[in-house]
């Protein structure tokens, strides 16, 4: 059933372990994510960042792409349809309106005021329709989209004023993780993350979970992160499958060279969601 992620955040956070956002990018990677899950019985996360929704065909596609698959699929775990990044009130806005069930308010380039001020405004209105916020706060580098950033990690004063002043659900914080693939070793800010899971009530958002040894994914958990990003890894997983496949045969037909990747993606799902939730 489709669910905002309140319920299924809290008690990660309570619990100590993290719920799985798996971004998604067409048809077949959605179908593959529902059926692994399904068979895990885990809640899940179904992430969408603003150019894979337009690249399916829109807000209204995507949503009821999930639903219908959902229903046709008899998926009975909790699953949540989430905008990724969102970068303004409109886009938020129209995701909602479309029938996702949560939403990242983006604003974390601007000046904090900016980012407090926009994302409380998204607040109000996901909150009057019974939708979750996520929002950012210092900023996680590397590449998503296409888009190239550097990072900055956020402040421990910083996140408790944006907590408080915005009202969200669930919160971002750079520290030290980075969109894409890892150029070394991630260096993650354990301490800070400790302390702004001691110090504010919401759950914590690991973006950038692709390249993280499992014993540092496992200490953030321990830190007070209770969702975790993952789609590079995906990617990956599905590009080298998918290249073996086209390497080794003249098949043309776009749904077996597509689907020459499913149990990779299955894989990798159950091996994510398997350490992230074993407790």
């Amino acid at each position: 059933m489709l669910v905002n992620s309140k319920e299924m955040l809290l008690k990660a956070k309570e619990n100590h372990y993290a719920i799985p956002h798996f971004n998604i990018n067409n048809l077949e990677w959605t179908k593959y994510i529902l059926e692994e899950m399904e068979i895990l019985q885990k809640p899940v996360i179904l992430g969408v960042s603003e150019n894979a929704n337009q690249y399916m065909g829109g807000f209204h596609v995507v949503s009821n792409l999930v639903k219908s698959l959902i229903q046709d699929l008899k998926i009975t775990i909790p699953v949540c349809l989430h905008l990724d990044h969102g970068t303004s009130f409109e886009s938020c806005k129209n995701a909602i309106d479309a029938g996702f069930t949560s939403v990242m308010m983006d604003a974390s380039k601007m000046p904090l005021e900016e980012n407090i001020k926009i994302t409380r405004q998204v607040v109000e209105y996901a909150h009057s329709k019974g939708i979750t916020v996520e929002a950012e706060i210092g900023h996680i580098g590397g590449s998503e989209d296409n888009i190239i950033s550097s990072g900055m990690n956020a402040q421990l004063d910083e996140c408790i004023r944006f907590v408080k002043e915005t009202g969200l659900d669930s919160l971002a914080p750079a520290l030290g993780s980075v969109h894409g693939l890892y150029h070394g070793e991630a260096n993650l800010d354990f301490e800070t993350m400790k302390e702004i899971s001691e110090s504010v009530e919401i759950p914590l958002v690991l973006h950038g979970g692709t390249g993280i040894p499992d014993d540092k994914i496992k200490k953030a958990i321990y830190c007070g992160i209770s969702k975790i990003n993952i789609n590079t890894e995906l990617q990956t997983a599905w590009y080298q499958s998918v290249k073996d496949f086209i390497a080794h045969t003249n098949i043309y037909d776009p749904r077996k060279i597509i689907g020459s990747g499913e149990q990779s993606i299955k894989q990798k799902v159950k091996e994510k969601t398997v350490m992230f939730m074993n407790r």
